[in-house]
């Protein structure tokens, strides 16, 4: 099922199409963080990873890499975020691959990671839980 906003980004908004296939489409971020910032969706409409067929998951990540290839950065990202406090702000599954050609801040992804620290029994306790649901 076709959303409208793939729809759109496909055919009405103009963009700067990468890759297209019968699944996916990508193309230029038009609010990229560093040169060549590229975005893979699928042409099925899922606000979120695990709502999303595996076909399509199964189409994307070639897409992102021939991508990653085709931008010539050493070091890059590939970010997909679920859900507006996980930082997702368009409600619908998409891959971002950012090249991050410094170390600087300046350009590419910039991550915090604020590692949390758990007893062994509590981290048991969440993989039994995990493990458990797979």
């Amino acid at each position: 099922m076709l959303s409208s906003t793939v729809s759109r980004i496909t055919g009405e908004i103009p963009s700067y199409k990468l890759v297209e296939t019968e699944l996916s489409f990508s193309f230029l971020d038009i609010g990229p963080l560093s040169k060549g910032h590229a975005l893979v969706i699928p042409k099925y409409h899922a606000e979120k990873l695990h709502e999303l067929p595996d076909e399509y998951l199964n189409d994307i990540l070639p897409i992102a890499k021939k991508i990653a290839i085709a931008q010539g950065a050493e070091n890059y990202n590939v970010l997909q975020n679920n859900g507006r406090i996980a930082h997702q702000e368009v409600p619908h599954v998409h891959f971002h691959v950012i090249p991050k050609p410094s170390e600087s801040d300046e350009q590419g992804l910039v991550v915090g990671w604020p590692v949390q620290k758990f007893e062994k029994d509590e981290l048991q306790k969440i993989y039994d839980d995990i493990k458990q649901k797979l």
